[in-house]
């Protein structure tokens, strides 16, 4: 007998139809296709969403669709390994994937995005989908760290201990696949950035509007250390954006039930 499974792609169409019968949310992991430093695998972006989605559908009832794996990496351009589309590629792609699933009949729709370049747009081509969904389905974006506590990322992911191939990062690859990352090759390198009042509008304006913006602030591609990264510490934060991502999509639930229909 064929074992069940939370992955849509490795459903058979009658399993489709009893997933169905019973839930009509479904979660698309988005990632990218780029470098990460000398020592994690292209697919880092992608690797990790996937990872926290297996692990959140149960918990919210939920099947995992194929990845999306090519986006928005083009600040990455000059690094060798990268793959990218263009950003009005990239929003039909994700408005046409939102209306066929919901086609099928899902009416919550989360793309849960790994990679921060993808955030807006995502957002953008869920707001002109709209107009082709059916009444009741949502559609909408989730970045995986978007619901950790200010603690965690602290500990995990913040400008203070690097945003990209940090040990954050190599330790999820690590705990999921430890053959994909040459820790003989892990570094450690933060872009020379300066004080600033705004960091977070500076980096918003440096990186989302000039390609090749992280191959001019990185030598190596990393941003952090990745020596320290182990599968131990992987699997803690995976842990915790597992958490976070269920307390998310719950608050997500409640504030649209909290709304008044017009």
């Amino acid at each position: 007998m064929k074992p069940p499974t939370v992955f849509l792609g490795e459903m058979t169409d009658p399993e489709v139809e009893a997933f169905l019968d019973r839930s009509r949310t479904v979660i698309v992991p988005v990632g990218s296709t780029e470098q990460h430093g000398p020592h994690a695998p292209l697919a880092t972006d992608v690797l990790i969403p996937v990872e926290v989605a297996r692990r959140v559908a149960p918990r919210v009832d939920a099947v995992v669709a194929p990845s999306i794996s090519y986006a928005l990496s083009y600040p990455h351009v000059g690094f060798t390994g990268v793959v990218h589309i263009r950003i009005p590629t990239f929003m039909a792609l994700i408005e046409d994937v939102a209306v066929s699933l919901a086609a099928i009949g899902f009416r919550k729709i989360v793309f849960l995005n790994g990679h921060y370049d993808n955030t807006y747009a995502i957002a953008y081509a869920c707001a002109t989908a709209a107009e082709r969904l059916p009444a009741a389905v949502r559609a909408f974006p989730v970045n995986y760290w978007d619901g950790m506590t200010p603690a965690e990322a602290a500990e995990f992911f913040d400008p203070s201990n690097g945003l990209h191939a940090n040990r954050g990062e190599t330790a999820a690859v690590l705990a999921i696949n430890p053959s994909l990352v040459d820790m003989d090759r892990a570094n450690a390198e933060m872009p020379p950035f300066p004080e600033v009042t705004s960091p977070g509008a500076v980096h918003t304006a440096f990186f989302f509007s000039a390609p090749g913006s992280v191959h001019r602030a990185t030598h190596s591609g990393t941003w952090g250390d990745a020596r320290q990264a182990t599968p131990e510490f992987g699997e803690r934060y995976l842990e915790v954006v597992v958490e976070s991502t269920v307390r998310l999509l719950a608050d997500i639930d409640r504030t649209d039930a909290a709304m008044p229909p017009r």
